[in-house]
């Protein structure tokens, strides 16, 4: 809905208080950066033109220099900007495609299930980075996980989607745990692992 791939049932989105529904969808898309759950990179690409592949469509690739400052923000070599795909860690596979979404500096990042195919160590340390990355960048952060703890631990709000994706809360991550507001989201929170609220 945000990149208007899919129409609101009800409802707007806005984006700096404009509906979404009035912008070009091209260059809607154009200004978002996306990071998909297995990385989304192309294997026949080194890891620096897979980070560059959305400036050099655009018609300004980024230089070098460039690349390789985003790799070490990323806490990635920029020796690695010579290697492909299949040479990488899935946590480093995950922190190129983050490199690759933030490369075009867009202002807001969509990031669906980025961590789902990592091991819980990784997911962790890959959890931290993107909490580092908000800090670091100052971008809108769009996170779809399933996992409620990664979602209380990195939203400044957190929505929860019904099976029908109903949005039956949106909320801060205190509110959501101290007072579920329908049955589906205390049943939500019960199936999840005990949390603390700060």
């Amino acid at each position: 809905m945000v990149n208007r791939m899919v129409t609101p049932s009800s409802g707007r989105v806005l984006i700096d208080e404009v509906d979404v529904a009035q912008q070009d969808p091209i260059s809607l898309r154009r200004s978002i950066g996306y990071v998909m759950q297995s990385g989304g990179l192309l294997p026949h690409l080194t890891v620096e033109a897979n980070i560059n592949t959305i400036p050099r469509l655009l018609g300004a690739p980024a230089s070098s220099d460039r690349i390789h400052h985003l790799m070490e923000s990323l806490e990635l070599d920029p020796a690695l900007g010579r290697k492909y795909p299949y040479q990488l860690s899935g946590g480093q596979a995950q922190r190129v495609g983050v490199a690759r979404a933030l490369i075009f500096d867009p202002n807001i990042l969509l990031m669906d299930e980025p961590f789902a195919a990592v091991d819980p160590i990784v997911r962790h340390g890959l959890q931290e980075m993107v909490a580092q990355l908000q800090r670091d960048f100052h971008k809108t952060i769009i996170l779809v996980t399933h996992d409620f703890s990664e979602a209380c631990f990195l939203g400044d709000t957190v929505a929860v989607l019904s099976v029908r994706a109903h949005i039956e809360q949106h909320a801060t991550p205190r509110e959501i745990l101290t007072h579920p507001a329908t049955p589906f989201v205390e049943k939500f929170i019960q199936a999840t692992r005990p949390l603390k609220v700060d």
